[in-house]
């Protein structure tokens, strides 16, 4: 029984461990956000007719 109760605490804390990481690098280490233009082949758009 001593050694089921080790298992739980040393699994236990090493989710938490890696939980906690996982929250720090979510939330300090946020990406640039930038703007992607890609070229769709085959769709020509249209340009709005002139308003008179």
């Amino acid at each position: 029984m001593p050694s089921l109760f080790r298992f739980l605490i040393t699994s236990g804390s090493m989710a938490a461990f890696f939980g906690v990481g996982l929250y720090i690098l979510a939330h300090k280490f946020e990406p640039e956000q930038h703007e992607v233009v890609k070229v769709v082949p085959g769709v020509k758009i249209r340009k709005p007719d002139a308003a008179p």
